[in-house]
Order: C-alpha cells, then sequence, then structure tokens
C-alpha cells in the first residue's frame, strides 16, 4: 500500500515543479564526532519538574547545517530547558545523523530532535529511544515535504530532464534527503547507479551543505526539506530553505523546485526509552509549552514558523519503519 501511494505522487510530480498535496510519501562519523564522555545517571527523584538527581542533560544535534548556526539556534532553548530541568542541559552537534543515532543507542544522549528516518534507524538499531511530541505546520498538519532542487539558470525544468545530470542526496540516515526520494525514483523505475540515470549521485552532507552545492554548481540538483506552505520566495514557513533564507545564505529567485514528494511525517523531539518516567514527563511539558512561552526560541529550533507540538506516537512512523526495514533487507540482498 506504501508503494503504491508514492508510484501515483512521484508520477504525478514528474513534469511539475509545483508544490502539492499528496498522499504520505516513502519518507559516517560515529561517538568520537559527538565529544561523549561516559557520564553515568542515577535514579531522579519524584519532585515534579526537577530532575536533581540527573547530572545533565545531553541534546543531540543532527548534521547538514554548520556547527556555528545549529549551536546558535539552540543557545536559547538550552538555557530555558536548563532553567526548566534545574540541571545543566549540553548540546552535543554531530557530523552527520548516524552520530546522534548512535549517541543515542549508547545511552550517551538523553534526547534529540531526529527526522522520521533517523528516528526510525535509531528504533530499529536499538529499541531504545521514544518519540514524544511532533511539530506542527501552520495549517495544524504534521507532515512536509521533500524537494529537489536545481539553480533557476540551469534550464532544467522536470525530473526527466535531470537524466545525465548529477544529483547529491542530504545525508543517508535523512528521510526527505534521502529515504524518501531515493525509493520513489525507484518506484519511478529509476536507476539510481551512476550513469545509469544520473551522470552521478553523492551525499553532500547535510541539507544546507545540499544546496550550497548546487549554487556552486558542485552538483545540477539536491534534494532537502520545506513545510510546502506559506510565502515561497522566504523559503516557505519552514524547513533548511527558509533558514538559508533567513541567514541570507539563499535567495529562492536563485533555485527551481522540480519536484515534490508526497507528505512525510514530521520528525519526532524523542528521548531514551530507560530515562525515568518524571524526567520524560517533565521534558515533554517543557516542550508543549515553548511556543506559547517562547515563540521565537521555538521558530529558531525549528527552522521557521510553525504552531506548536503535539504528542507523537509510533504509529505515526510505521511506514518510515517498513521501509527502512525493506531498504536494510535490499541491500544485504
Amino acid at each position: 500500500m506504501l508503494r503504491r501511494r508514492v508510484i501515483a505522487t512521484g508520477a504525478a510530480a514528474m513534469g511539475s515543479g509545483a508544490l502539492g498535496r499528496g498522499g504520505l510519501g516513502l519518507g559516517g562519523l560515529g561517538l568520537g564526532a559527538l565529544g561523549l564522555g561516559g557520564l553515568g545517571l542515577s535514579v531522579p527523584g519524584t519532585g515534579g519538574a526537577r530532575a536533581a538527581t540527573l547530572t545533565e542533560f545531553r541534546v543531540g544535534l543532527l548534521g547538514g547545517e554548520n556547527t556555528q548556526d545549529r549551536l546558535a539556534r539552540y543557545d536559547a532553548f538550552q538555557k530555558l530547558l536548563s532553567e526548566h530541568l534545574h540541571i545543566p542541559v549540553k548540546l552535543f552537534p554531530a557530523a552527520d545523523f548516524a552520530g546522534v543515532m548512535q549517541g543515542i543507542a549508547a545511552g550517551q544522549l538523553e534526547a534529540a530532535e531526529f527526522g522520521a528516518s533517523s528516528f526510525a534507524g535509531a528504533w530499529l538499531d536499538c529499541k531504545c529511544v521514544e518519540p514524544l511530541v511532533v511539530p506542527q505546520e501552520k495549517d495544524g498538519s504534521i507532515f512536509y515535504y521533500s524537494v529537489m532542487v536545481v539553480r533557476a539558470d540551469s534550464g532544467i525544468k522536470t525530473l526527466a530532464d535531470m537524466k545525465g545530470h548529477s544529483l547529491a542526496w542530504a545525508d543517508p540516515n535523512s528521510t526527505s534527503g534521502y529515504l524518501i526520494p531515493s525509493a520513489t525514483l525507484k518506484t519511478l523505475g529509476i536507476k539510481l547507479d551512476d550513469g545509469a540515470y544520473f551522470s552521478r549521485t553523492g551525499f553532500s552532507g547535510g541539507h544546507e551543505q545540499g544546496v550550497v552545492a548546487v549554487l556552486n554548481k558542485q552538483y545540477d540538483a539536491a534534494v532537502t526539506w520545506t513545510s510546502g506552505q506559506g510565502e515561497i520566495s522566504e523559503g516557505y514557513s519552514r524547513g533548511a530553505l527558509r533558514s538559508m533564507v533567513d541567514h541570507k545564505m539563499l535567495k529562492m529567485s536563485d533555485i527551481a523546485i522540480i519536484w515534490q514528494s508526497g507528505k512525510i511525517p514530521n520528525g519526532p523531539w524523542a528521548v531514551r526509552s530507560a530515562l525515568p518516567a518524571d524526567v520524560k514527563a517533565s521534558f515533554t511539558s517543557f516542550l508543549l509549552a515553548l511556543p506559547a512561552a517562547n515563540h521565537k526560541v521555538y521558530d529558531d529550533v525549528e527552522h521557521g514558523s510553525g504552531v506548536g507540538y503535539v504528542p507523537a506516537t509510533m504509529e505515526l512512523y510505521k511506514d518510515i519503519i517498513e521501509l527502512r526495514l525493506a531498504e536494510r533487507g535490499a541491500n544485504r540482498g
């Protein structure tokens, strides 16, 4: 059923760059890159929001954006969360998505905001992570889109025009930057081996890096993520394009969107399942209250303007988990 939905969405997008409202789309460095030590945890008390016996709360930040900008976006968030939990909050920006996944599995991170695919991969690896909340878009939905972008002056107008051109993926554990677009292209009969359809493909290291590579003519196209809502000239309401526009790294007039996926579930804020229940509850209450308490901090963390958070469930990521399982099976075969 999942595969049928994607075929319909991908085929409709083959010759059009317009963003639409399709159905649900198919959505390096390890612990050393995080600089994590082997800090232990003691059992917290039951004092409500106070996690007094937890020595610190370590938050992993996914790769795909330069470290300075990542830390700047989370600076106020870090301070507010530390005040809420009454313990130090430390941020660990990883060089890639795998670094955070491994940090959670090893018990060396307490929490992270994952993409749907990286969450699914972490869950499949250790069954030790659980979703808490998921961000809402301006229309109240909890979905976003993968898009393929090219330079506006490239002459490339559609996915069909990409034959013989180069494509940059974002990260192998990215939903919109690899899992969904690669799966969709395969269902359209496009082989991803270098030279079979695209002249070459490669991983740019992240969403921002992929778009920069297109702007610098290192790749002809890249895949990234967007809310698909809001003002196009601003990079939409939320996403990698919006973040780059806000940081004056990109003018939307310099790129064109030639393909878009169906709906992909937004990635969750998730924690290690082994965390005590009161710590999970305290962190959850902090996230749910954040948009009303300090909307600017929420927008900084969420790459643009959204509504807030709602509780997340494992059911939301069922299709993504199944897709990652299928991909693993195919790779073994």
